[in-house]
């Protein structure tokens, strides 16, 4: 069900986390969200920490906006992605211990990806689990009521949970993986019920299977499909799903050292049950795009058109040539621009990924014109308001 993109041609976007301000020092830990925000000094940070995030887009002129992932930690290479619902859900220990991961990640001692695997320190499974203070549909209100547009949410997928942790309870990790499957499922369905208009399921293991092998050396692409659809089940009649994909942000590093493709696992891709799916293609290049275009026909295809990786900051030229390389593979009522991945893992300023923003919404501007079609108010691009601006004598 289309409901923040319905009707809007090539609309903006950005995946999900944005760098956090200075100042919000302000941190969640295990406590639940709805109990932190009975504390005056965490709910003034949050709630302005939410704001800056929205008001960021907002100048920049994104038409689908985020709370930035506010309500996640500081924690080295942005772990608090996995680590929030580890520490949320119900079924885990109250206790955290080191905790192996259990996918692929070749980082030796010396590299900063290793730093990722020694702050793995996570509770275990214990019990049956379930959603347990997750809470999402309270941060999503919290950020929807301080903005007219929609605010999409996004939650890290089971697969990804299940290689996190240790386990005394469920006797393998597929049976966990489908548990917390199940739990998520649960929560969302709150999530969509409350009203919100998008809800972004990030990073299924489908597309890493031919780099990565068979997850826990079970699941293949048709297993991981089939838990990507037990997790969203129902959502679509609520809501509009975007399935995003990427090639991993910890840390804002990459993980693999070749560039990978999306062309061996595009069939499988096309089965999940999705309105829209994402892929990197700032970063990576666009040369899966034509095999994108074949291969999908019955669902709206995100791009990144904005590194997550890099600090450099894309021109205006940059992004309209990699949306019009786009164009001639998915039609324009099919096509969302957005970032490759979150922009704050940890690595990026508030200031690099704002003109990262504004230089997104520009560059679409630009071939928005080109195709006759309205362009986005971009107040921080706007020239009347430059500082700069010499006075009229």
């Amino acid at each position: 069900m289309y409901k923040a993109s319905a009707g809007v041609i090539l609309p903006t976007s950005i995946i999900g986390s944005l760098p956090r301000p200075s100042w919000y020092t302000a941190g969640l830990g295990t406590q639940n969200f709805l109990e932190a925000m009975m504390n005056l000094r965490y709910r003034e940070q949050y709630e302005d920490a939410v704001s800056a995030f929205l008001r960021a887009q907002e100048t920049a002129g994104l038409d689908i906006v985020t709370d930035g992932d506010a309500h996640f930690d500081e924690q080295i290479s942005g772990m608090s992605w996995q680590s929030y619902p580890l520490t949320h859900m119900s079924g885990f220990s109250q206790s955290a211990e080191p905790s192996p991961y259990q996918m692929a990640t070749g980082a030796p001692r010396g590299h900063i990806l290793h730093d990722f695997l020694e702050a793995r320190v996570l509770p275990k499974i214990t019990g049956p689990v379930g959603p347990g203070n997750l809470q999402y549909t309270a941060m999503w209100k919290a950020a929807q009521r301080l903005t007219t547009k929609p605010v999409k949410f996004g939650t890290i997928l089971p697969e990804l949970l299940a290689a996190s942790v240790s386990d005394e309870y469920y006797k393998d990790p597929v049976e966990r993986t489908w548990a917390l499957s199940d739990a998520l499922n649960r929560e969302l369905h709150e999530l969509a019920d409350a009203g919100c208009p998008v809800i972004q399921m990030e990073e299924p293991q489908i597309h890493m299977v031919p780099v990565r092998g068979k997850t826990f050396g079970r699941l293949d692409v048709d297993d991981l499909v089939k838990l990507f659809n037990n997790t969203v089940k129902g959502l679509r009649d609520k809501t509009e799903v975007w399935c995003h994909t990427c090639w991993g942000n910890p840390a804002q590093q990459r993980i693999f050292r070749d560039i990978q493709s999306y062309q061996p696992t595009l069939a499988a891709l096309c089965q999940v049950d999705a309105d829209a799916i994402t892929f990197e293609t700032c970063s990576s290049g666009t040369g899966d795009l034509p095999a994108i275009g074949e291969a999908i026909k019955d669902k709206k295809i995100v791009i990144g058109v904005i590194d997550h990786h890099t600090l450099q900051v894309e021109r205006p030229d940059q992004v309209a040539a990699l949306i019009r390389e786009a164009l001639k593979h998915v039609p324009p009522e099919r096509l969302i621009l957005s970032s490759d991945c979150g922009m704050g893992r940890e690595g990026m300023s508030r200031r690099h990924a704002a003109y990262k923003m504004v230089a997104m919404v520009l560059g679409t501007n630009l071939v928005r014109k080109e195709l006759g079609l309205r362009e986005a108010e971009c107040l921080a691009g706007d020239p009347r308001y430059s500082l700069a601006t010499a006075r009229t004598p």
